[in-house]
Formats: structure tokens, C-alpha cells, sequence
């Protein structure tokens, strides 16, 4: 039992062009640039500085933004460079089943279908209050929930991945036209909120910049314990708000902001000329999100102090436009998220089918789910995560699970940054058309950077990570290491089922 084989980078690209489960390259530079956006400036723009200015990090919440974007730069760039050499669906999983083995691989799979999963289901949950929140504004009250029987069923939920999931199965390109469309208008609802929040700055609200200090305000001896960051519960240090840690704990809180530019990656076999197109509309799309939540970050704590903040149970941006009295610009922040969470659940269902997409076509996940449609989409997978997706946001609390998505994401990050070095060791021949500059510096930095943010996550999170990855061992071993495509028993296997498919597609040509 091999646990650490890895796959060649040429058998990547072979099952990618297989007939049957191939995708078809549709997106371009634009496309990706806006997807980036799209799944970034969502509910974090107007939600998760909010809570970070007013529990860690006070006016320096700007520079907890600073320090996730900087560290989500590092990684993305690795990301970047893994692409143009294997530019497939995937993203982590197929970078690091390459440089790292079939178990590591796994287990970076499974995160990003946590990471992915959960934060559909999150966002399509926040969706649904923000569509009531709206109708309200307009005189129309309608319940977020209706009864089924014993079950209590929110139907926005429901509504709006049903609605993307339909879209998917369509097309990606499709897809990403609607996506475009929304992105557009919530930057420009983003803006006029940095404009307008701007006419309120004080400079007071921003002294001091980085405030003291001070005791954790929790009470309960065992919530304290839970939501203190594991850091702090190993070295040893008591709970405290603000002061340097607090803008490091602040940064690992707005590092959900950043979540999904992974998802960008896991594009690239869908997207035109990968070696230029990718990295481009990559960075372009991590450059206008840093400088829209910087906007908004510096907006927000002008205009009224963190103390006042922290004085709200669910601080957010409206917060900050109640407080000083202009309730109009808290109605167009309503309506500006309610859009902003719809394009973000789009492109995290389009991401999440892509893993399964290719764990199934690994057969560490069962090998018919990989099939494609007539439209070159994986529908079979898009469906069933629709409504895995829809079941869970309307009928649980997924939202208590919220830090997992950070922390998905953040160990995805760190196995990318480290493969980039196995990957230049291993296959020196491959000519990647973006390589990460200055040498092994900026993956072990951006390694560093993210497993330290991973850690000032709170100790309940990583007791439910600790849960997540205990079901995904068993899961690979009861199933995925013994129907794994690497294990020559299935060679004749799957030779035949690739020849059969030939056929298949060279008679309907």
C-alpha cells in the first residue's frame, strides 16, 4: 500500500482529453479577472471587516487585510505556476497528488470539498436573509422558512442553487456571463458605499490605529477555552482582543475574504490560452478585490469608532451607516450584499463539482461520476452538489461552521506553496509559463504565513477539522485506496473503458 505515489503530470492531461470527460475552454482573462471578484467581494466586504475592526483588530483592520492579501499573493502566485504546468480541473488536489502523493492528495481534496462546500452552503444560507431583508425594505414580509412536515425549511436557500445549478449544467460560459453581469453592478455598489462612508471619516475613530491590548470579554471558562485561538491555547497566553495579535487574528478572521481565488484555479482547463490567460486574470482579480476592502476597511472605521462597533452584537457595514444616521446608504448595502452573495454561490458550486470532478476521475471518488454531458459540463456532479448543497443550507445551522472554510483553504495553501519546490525538484523539464519569482523564498514564506494564520484560528475549529479529516481517512481507506486508477489491477480496467469510449465518440463524429 503505497500512500505517497504519485501521478505524472502527463496522465493529468491524458484524462482531461479523454472523450466522455473532457471540458470545454470557454473563459478568458475577463472572465477570470471577474470570477475572482465575484467569489471575494461578497458577504466578507460587508460583514467580516466589521467584526474583525470591532473584536481583534480596531482601526487596523486595514492592515489585517493587508496581511491576508499579502499572504493570499504568495499563494496564489504558487497556484499560478502549478496551473500553466498542468493546466486541468482540480487546483490543489491535482498539484499535490503530483509532487506529494495519493494520500496527501486526498486529504487536500477533502478539505477543498469542506472549504467549498461549506461556504456554499453558508453563503446560500446568508442569501435567503438577505433576500427577506430586501423585500422588507420594500414593504413586502415574507418568512425565511416554510414547514415540511417535521422539518423547517429555508426556501431561499433552495432558490438560489437551484438556480445556479441549472445555470452550470447549461454552460460555463453561460454561467459566467450572468456572473459577470451581477459582479459589476456590486463593484459599483461597493464604491458608492467607499464614497459615501468617506463624507463620515473622523480622524479621531482611527487613534489608536493598533489599540491596546486587553483581556478577552468572554466569561464562561470552557467558551473562552473554545474561542480563544489555538495559538494562544498552546502557548499558553490568555484570550485577548486587539493589540499586534489581535490584527493577526484579525487577518486570519478577513482571510475569508480572500477565500476562492483558489477556486479561479480550479478553472483551468475550462479557460483559453492557460499560460497567459490564468495568471493574468488571477492577479488582476486579487488587485481589485485588496483595493475594494482596503477602501471599505478604512471607510468603516472613520466613520465610526471599534468601540461602537464592538457594542453590536453582528457588527457590519449597515452598522456603521445606522450609527451616523444615514439609513438610505444601510438599504443599498441590503440590497449591494443580497447581489454580492449571488454570484459568490455560483462560482462555489462551479469550483466544488470541479474537485469532485477530478478526485472521480482519479477513482478515489466513484469513476462514473466523472462523466460529462453533451455540453461539455460535469452535470451528473453539478446536480448532485446542488442539492447536497441546497439540503444542508436549508434545513441546518451551517453557519456556526463558518471558520471552516478558512481553515480549508489555508492547509490547501500551504501543501501548494511547499509542491511548488517538490515540483521544480522532480520534473526540472516542465516549463510552466508563470513561475513563482525568487526562487524556494516566497512558497516557504507563503507556507509560513498560512499554517501561522491557521493557527490563530480557534480551537473549536480545529476540533471540527480534526473530525472532518478523521472521517476523510476512512473514507480513503475503506474506498478510495482500493479503487484508485494507480493500482495496476485496474489497468485492463480502465484501458477498455477508455477504448469503448473512443469508439463511441469516433462513431458519432
Amino acid at each position: 500500500m503505497n500512500l505517497f505515489r504519485t501521478k505524472p503530470v502527463e496522465s493529468f492531461l491524458a484524462d482531461a482529453a479523454a472523450p466522455g470527460r473532457q471540458l470545454k475552454r470557454t473563459l478568458n482573462t475577463w472572465d477570470l479577472m471577474i470570477m475572482g471578484v465575484a467569489v471575494a467581494v461578497g458577504a466578507g466586504i460587508f460583514s467580516v471587516g466589521a467584526r474583525a475592526a470591532a473584536n481583534f483588530s480596531g482601526p487596523a483592520v486595514t492592515l489585517s487585510f493587508v496581511i491576508a492579501a499579502l499572504t493570499c499573493a504568495m499563494a496564489i502566485m504558487c497556484y499560478a505556476e502549478f496551473a500553466t504546468a498542468i493546466p486541468v480541473a482540480g487546483s490543489a488536489y491535482v498539484f499535490s497528488y503530483a509532487t506529494m502523493g495519493e494520500f496527501v492528495a486526498w486529504i487536500i481534496g477533502w478539505n477543498l470539498v469542506l472549504e467549498l462546500f461549506t461556504a456554499a452552503a453558508v453563503i446560500a444560507k446568508y442569501w435567503g436573509i438577505y433576500l427577506t431583508e430586501v423585500f422588507q425594505l420594500v414593504g413586502v414580509h415574507l418568512s425565511p422558512t416554510i414547514e415540511l412536515g417535521i422539518v423547517t425549511m429555508s426556501w431561499g436557500p433552495f432558490l438560489i442553487v437551484a438556480l445556479f445549478t441549472i445555470l452550470l449544467v447549461l454552460g460555463t460560459k453561460l454561467s459566467a456571463t450572468v456572473s459577470n453581469v451581477f459582479t459589476v453592478i456590486k463593484i459599483g455598489v461597493v464604491l458608492f458605499v467607499i464614497v459615501v462612508g468617506f463624507f463620515y471619516v473622523k480622524a479621531e475613530n482611527y487613534a489608536p490605529f493598533i489599540p491596546d491590548a486587553v483581556p478577552s470579554s468572554a466569561t464562561d471558562g470552557t467558551t473562552e477555552v473554545m474561542k480563544q485561538s489555538l495559538f494562544a491555547f498552546a502557548t499558553g497566553a490568555a484570550p485577548a482582543q486587539y493589540g499586534m495579535m489581535g490584527v493577526f487574528a484579525g487577518a486570519a478572521l478577513v482571510f475569508f475574504a480572500f477565500v476562492g481565488f483558489d477556486v479561479v484555479a480550479t478553472s483551468a482547463e475550462e479557460v483559453k490560452d492557460p499560460s497567459k490567460t490564468l495568471p493574468r486574470g488571477i492577479f488582476a482579480g486579487l488587485a481589485l478585490t485588496t483595493l475594494l476592502y482596503i477602501g471599505v476597511s478604512l471607510a468603516l472605521t472613520g466613520m465610526v469608532s471599534y468601540k461602537d462597533l464592538a457594542a453590536v452584537d453582528t457588527p457590519n457595514l449597515a452598522t456603521a451607516f445606522t450609527l451616523v444616521g444615514n439609513e438610505g446608504a444601510a438599504s443599498v448595502i441590503a440590497v449591494g450584499s443580497l447581489i454580492g452573495l449571488t454570484t459568490v454561490v455560483m462560482v462555489l458550486l462551479m469550483g466544488l463539482s470541479r474537485v469532485v470532478l477530478a478526485m472521480s476521475r482519479d477513482g478515489l471518488l466513484p469513476y462514473r461520476l466523472s462523466k460529462t454531458g453533451k455540453r461539455n459540463t460535469p452535470a451528473r456532479i453539478q446536480i448532485i452538489c446542488g442539492s447536497l448543497v441546497a439540503i444542508v443550507a436549508g434545513v441546518t445551522r451551517v453557519d456556526v461552521l463558518e471558520e471552516m472554510i478558512n481553515i480549508g483553504t489555508l492547509s490547501a495553501f500551504v501543501v501548494v506553496s511547499l509542491g511548488i519546490i517538490v515540483l521544480r525538484r522532480k520534473r526540472p523539464d516542465l516549463k510552466p509559463a508563470f513561475r513563482v519569482p525568487f526562487g524556494p523564498f516566497i512558497p516557504i514564506t507563503s507556507a509560513l504565513l498560512c499554517t501561522y494564520l491557521m493557527l490563530n484560528l480557534a480551537v473549536e475549529t480545529w476540533i471540527y477539522f480534526a473530525l472532518w479529516l478523521a472521517v476523510g481517512v476512512v473514507i480513503y481507506f475503506g474506498y478510495g485506496q482500493r479503487h484508485s486508477r494507480l493500482n495496476e489491477k485496474f489497468a485492463p480496467q480502465m484501458q477498455a473503458i477508455q477504448e469503448t469510449e473512443e469508439r463511441a465518440s469516433a462513431l458519432k463524429n
